[in-house]
């Protein structure tokens, strides 16, 4: 492994402890927004896997700009979809529920005698 290697694997390994400890750290009331600028981020990771999968020269290559571009778009697209179901708990009803009454007649057959 040359220089390059070991300053990318210790910047790696460097981001990941810092998210960890600022992503346990967010307040559950910050959730939603902290979650929109996510998903803006796992977008930059798709772009930059597409960048990467493009100028792959080997198989090695190729499987990490796959691997980032597939679970970056899941991530986006995850993350938007429970965004969006979070946000709509939170959105006023101003109109009445769809639910579906089926009035049932009621017929008394009188017996005759």
């Amino acid at each position: 492994m040359a220089v390059n290697d070991f300053a990318g694997i210790y910047i790696f390994m460097l981001a990941a402890f810092a998210g960890w400890v600022i992503i346990g750290n967010v307040p559950a009331i910050l959730h939603t927004p902290l979650m929109s600028g996510s998903n803006f981020v796992h977008g930059i990771v798709v772009v930059g896997g597409i960048f990467a999968l493009l100028n792959a020269t080997n198989t090695l290559e190729q499987a990490i700009g796959f691997g980032a571009v597939l679970l970056g778009a899941g991530n986006a697209a995850g993350g938007y979809a429970v965004t969006d179901r979070m946000l709509a708990m939170f959105k006023t009803s101003d109109a009445k529920p769809k639910t579906q009454h089926r009035k049932h007649a009621v017929h008394h057959h009188a017996k005759a005698g």
